[in-house]
């Protein structure tokens, strides 16, 4: 995590000009966007080994005590939720990495500096591991940081490419040392979450992307060089970034970015499962790489464990540790070393990393289908969003009634050469064996020939016309239409409703309560 003089300065900023953004950020994840938590179980977890020269948590002095054992939930899961099968993360594995860490900084002048030896060799370390479990890696050159080095972003080769969930930490640390807290410690999370999804290979529904960054403790420059070089439609996937920047503080708090927000759903009911009743980050806002996300309106959330500020009295009875003790008391200096890691924190965040994955991309957790309704607002109720319409399409009109509610879509009807579209942008999971999209619709003309279709409506997924319906189909009441699309699975694509009216005599194409459900 940067210091507090560069955080002083963004403050400033916040108040003067980003005053709305983040007002607003909590509202940019919506359900559709990000799928709701189950509450989560509570897998059985490894003994908490610590990988030499690394002190076990128990022997670090003012290292917080858990609140419930490691693992194991200190309240029953919510009944009848669906937990889903994520992986238990060896702490000895995250720990073995925070040795290689720590001895890369010892064989290049003691730092992982961002700009040295010591962060270059980083970057090899963890781009070999990627590379090696089948990773798309490549690095990003950081030319506007302060001192000019390599992000490292790693892709997943599965799910959806415009569907994505990101995950980052910051690779840099301070001059001071070796930097195994800040932030080898969250770095490390990360690379042993990656391995293990590369591992199990489950099949993905959405893409999950991670990244490693530089320049951090400068000011958050190699996020914000990464940010500003997406394009808008490319910022547009991201459907949320997670942080994790010193997530293995010795007398550690449990905290989340924007803990209320629907991004941060997951890695709350993780830790809830556990009894630990996180807080807001507060002492990170603004302060570590989620900021420069935020600014650009991606949803953002992440864990931390606590920094140089202070544990309350009332942190130090729910949590364990020491009251009125910095949470990493070698935050920036030279004894932020292996020793300076408190494995029970660290296993909780490792363990919340992969259970928020497994929600968010992975779906049941077992290569199976994630399935349900995909489309939003079928019924037209809500008013247009998310659906895309020509000007007076969605109406709450007299002059066609309704199937349900008051609201439907209503193309053509206006008996001169008119052309209306209607149309929502849906995923539908991979692994599903079925889907099927459903529609009312009530068709009502002035026509008056049996033979010659005018007017039409034509339905189609993506590029593939699907079915079409005229004025020869005119029927009094709605008719529910049904169609297979069970072929589209893992697939984002858009449903698109076309009317299409000739010169004179008006046909109605009147559509109400639209479902496409996947199993």
């Amino acid at each position: 995590m940067r210091g507090r003089t560069l955080s002083a300065r963004i403050a400033l900023v916040v108040c003067t000009g980003m005053t709305l953004t983040l007002a607003t950020q909590s509202l940019a994840a919506s359900p559709s966007a990000l799928p709701a938590v189950a509450a989560p179980p509570a897998p059985p977890d490894v003994a908490v080994a610590a990988a030499a020269p690394a002190a076990p948590a128990a022997a670090a002095p003012g290292a917080a005590a858990p609140a419930a054992p490691v693992g194991q939930a200190a309240a029953p899961v919510a009944p009848g939720a669906v937990a889903l099968a994520a992986p238990d993360i060896s702490i000895a594995n995250v720990q073995a990495h925070l040795t290689q860490f720590n001895s890369i900084a010892s064989s290049n002048g003691g730092n992982r500096r961002a700009g040295s030896a010591g962060y270059t060799a980083s970057v090899t370390y963890v781009k070999t591991r990627l590379q090696s479990a089948g990773y798309t890696v490549t690095e990003q050159r950081c030319t506007s940081c302060t001192y000019p080095s390599n992000n490292l972003i790693a892709e997943w080769p599965g799910g959806p490419a415009d569907q994505v969930v990101m995950f980052g930490a910051h690779l840099d640390g301070v001059s001071a040392g070796p930097g195994i807290n800040d932030n080898a410690s969250g770095s490390a999370a990360l690379l042993e979450n990656a391995l293990v999804l590369a591992a199990q290979d489950p099949t993905m529904t959405k893409r999950v992307r991670f990244a490693w960054w530089t320049d951090e403790e400068q000011g958050l420059n190699g996020s914000r060089f990464y940010v500003n070089s997406l394009s808008a439609t490319q910022r547009g996937y991201i459907k949320g970034y997670y942080n994790f920047d010193m997530v293995g503080s010795t007398n550690g708090g449990y905290f989340i970015n924007r803990l209320s927000s629907t991004t941060a759903a997951p890695l709350k009911a993780y830790w809830d499962s556990l009894g630990l009743r996180p807080e807001e980050n507060v002492e990170g806002q603004g302060r570590s790489d989620d900021y420069p996300f935020q600014q650009a309106g991606i949803p953002t959330s992440g864990y931390a464990a606590g920094a140089s500020a202070r544990k309350t009295s009332a942190q130090a009875t729910k949590w364990g540790g020491t009251a009125n003790a910095a949470y990493d008391p070698c935050y920036h200096r030279s004894c932020d070393t292996t020793a300076n890691i408190s494995s029970t924190v660290l296993n909780r965040a490792a363990d919340g990393i992969a259970y928020a994955l497994w929600q968010l991309a992975v779906g049941d957790g077992t290569g199976g289908c994630s399935g349900g309704q995909v489309v939003t607002n079928g019924g037209f109720e809500g008013g247009s969003s998310p659906w895309t319409a020509s000007s007076g399409v969605i109406t709450n009109s007299s002059g066609q009634p309704a199937r349900t509610g008051t609201w439907k879509a209503w193309l053509d009807g206006r008996g001169r050469t008119t052309t209306h579209t209607l149309a929502q942008t849906v995923t539908l999971p991979a692994g599903c064996t079925a889907a099927t999209l459903a529609f009312w619709l009530h068709i009502d003309t002035a026509e008056t020939t049996r033979t010659t279709a005018y007017d039409r409506l034509t339905v189609r997924l993506g590029t593939t016309t699907l079915a079409s319906w005229s004025n020869l189909d005119a029927a009094a009441g709605y008719l529910q239409r049904t169609l297979d699309v069970g072929g589209y699975a893992g697939q984002t694509v858009t449903l698109t409703f076309t009317g299409t009216e000739d010169s004179s005599l008006q046909t109605s194409f009147v559509v109400d309560d639209v479902t496409l459900q996947v199993d």
